[in-house]
């Protein structure tokens, strides 16, 4: 065994355990006893004459759609898993630079959010780029299950409960029980299917062409998904398609009900499907407890409404719904012999 090999292995008892929820948006990092010290977007800026990293997070995202040929700014994960694995790898290895010093002596344990509906070939790149980024032992975890815990309901208990996260790349809805999940759907439309789609709707009825980014920051402020709620408005500028200059136009959030209508309509289908498929008595559970709402998609002005209206259920929106799936995955590396039954075997 070599010297730096030794002493990896002495200083791996003083590893930095972590969660990680690696968003196709947003990429948040819990450390063990200090909580969560990442909080950023989850894009990459790589140098292609070198192929070195160069920015990621918030400093990469200023990137997209203003550098030189040679600097390439992207998304490495698409519909909630690893689209490009060096990019990815880039970006998990900048992160973890931020969280740690002398990353070659520690070999954390990580415990790491994915959707429901990965396949073996997606959790092997999730694992492989966390290996890669230094890690010691990979836990994963299913992200509705980690909103559950992070949301605080009772996972634990012969209980039935109603999870719908609603992520960039994916939504999970799940009925769950016991530390399993009773059912559970995945389907790629999400906060990312909306961003596209308030885009095409302004290029439809306005002629103005916005990136995905200005797309993401009308749902932001203005977004809703039913027109009952307080009127609001924004300027958008963009590209007039007729004649290739800047042209500004004001956007409702009638504009947006409208705009969203068929992602929004796909979440709704997918909750009554589940809500089908759960047995009798998990069903009176959750009638009583109400459908738990998170992720950012949550944060969509009316989709509780809309949700409570096509149940009948109450619908209710997690204290901080962006946050959920990592502080879930974070009481899981807090106490992993406790959350063992919750880890993707």
């Amino acid at each position: 065994m070599s010297f730096w090999s030794k002493l990896k292995q002495i200083f791996g008892s003083l590893g930095v355990d972590m969660a990680m929820d690696l968003g196709t948006a947003n990429t948040l990092i819990y450390v063990k006893g200090r909580g969560i010290v990442v909080n950023e977007p989850s894009v990459v800026a790589i140098d292609t004459r070198t192929n070195r990293t160069i920015a990621v997070g918030k400093e990469a995202r200023e990137y997209l759609g203003r550098t030189p040929p040679w600097i390439r700014a992207t998304r490495p994960l698409k519909d909630g898993v690893i689209a490009d694995f060096d990019a990815a790898m880039g970006m998990i290895d900048g992160f973890l630079a931020r969280v740690f010093k002398r990353r070659s002596l520690l070999s954390p344990r990580i415990v790491i959010g994915v959707p429901s509906g990965i396949t073996q070939v997606e959790k092997r790149a999730v694992k492989d780029s966390a290996y890669h980024a230094g890690a010691k032992k990979i836990f994963l975890v299913e992200e509705p299950m980690a909103a559950a815990m992070g949301a605080g309901l009772d996972v634990e208990r012969p209980i039935g409960n109603a999870v719908v996260d609603i992520g960039g790349g994916t939504t999970e809805v799940a009925v769950i029980s016991l530390c399993a999940t009773v059912y559970c759907e995945s389907i790629r439309v999400a906060g990312d299917e909306m961003d596209e789609a308030i885009a095409r709707y302004l290029l439809r009825t306005m002629h103005l062409e916005v990136n995905p980014a200005i797309a993401e920051q009308v749902k932001i402020r203005i977004g809703a998904a039913t027109p009952e709620g307080e009127e609001k408005s924004m300027d958008v500028t963009g590209k007039e398609v007729r004649r290739g200059g800047p042209r500004t136009v004001r956007v409702t959030s009638a504009h947006i009900v409208e705009a969203v209508e068929e992602p929004v309509d796909a979440i709704l289908d997918a909750i009554g499907r589940a809500l089908e498929n759960t047995p009798a008595a998990l069903l009176a559970d959750i009638k009583e407890r109400g459908i738990l709402l998170t992720g950012g998609g949550a944060l969509m002005s009316g989709l509780d409404i809309l949700v409570e209206k096509m149940t009948g259920i109450r619908a209710w929106v997690a204290d901080d719904p962006l946050t959920s799936v990592v502080h879930g995955c974070g009481e899981a590396i807090e106490d992993p012999a406790r959350w063992e039954r919750v880890f993707i075997a």
